[in-house]
């Protein structure tokens, strides 16, 4: 079976099984570019991007133009799932200067998702962002200080772990 059709059989919610899926093909040496080729693809991108997140958390690295790829393609993401594994990808893929203003209206529009765990991935992104152009320090405290009066608690523990962290 290929990878395609592993992914497109994964009920989208056993992480077992996207974690063999990983394990079967994360060594082959297409792995990264199919992966940004299926992030295209909706009825794809929610195993694609945490694919792609676990890849990245596994010290193996995406190429510039693949980096460029993914940040282009996150705001025509559609689930929550697929954006949160973008954002929690953030640290791991730099954001280039022609990829910097996309990237800060796809985390503008997830400061405003209903859901809270992309809210608070969100300002970890913002954060990240900060920290490879400092032109948004003051704005990101901003939103950190607001996130911190007006949030749901499980939002605020993410932020005070970036509080923790300084600039």
């Amino acid at each position: 079976m290929s990878l395609e059709q592993e992914m497109l059989n994964w009920d989208g919610k056993s992480s077992a099984e996207i974690s063999d899926i990983y394990s079967r093909y994360s060594c082959d040496s297409n792995f990264t570019i199919t992966l940004v080729d299926f992030c295209k693809r909706i009825d794809l991108q929610k195993g694609a991007t945490w694919l792609l997140k676990k890849h990245l958390e596994s010290n193996h690295s995406l190429s510039r133009a693949q980096i460029a790829i993914i940040y282009k393609l996150a705001p025509n993401l559609h689930s929550w799932e697929a954006k949160l594994h973008i954002l929690q990808s953030m640290a791991y893929m730099p954001v280039g200067e022609q990829e910097k203003q996309g990237v800060e209206v796809f985390l503008r529009n997830c400061l405003m998702s209903n859901n809270k765990f992309v809210r608070a991935w969100a300002y970890n992104g913002f954060y990240d962002l900060a920290l490879q152009y400092p032109e948004y320090k003051a704005e990101v405290k901003k939103f950190l200080d607001m996130a911190m009066k007006d949030e749901a608690a499980s939002v605020k523990a993410r932020v005070r772990n970036i509080l923790k962290r300084g600039f």
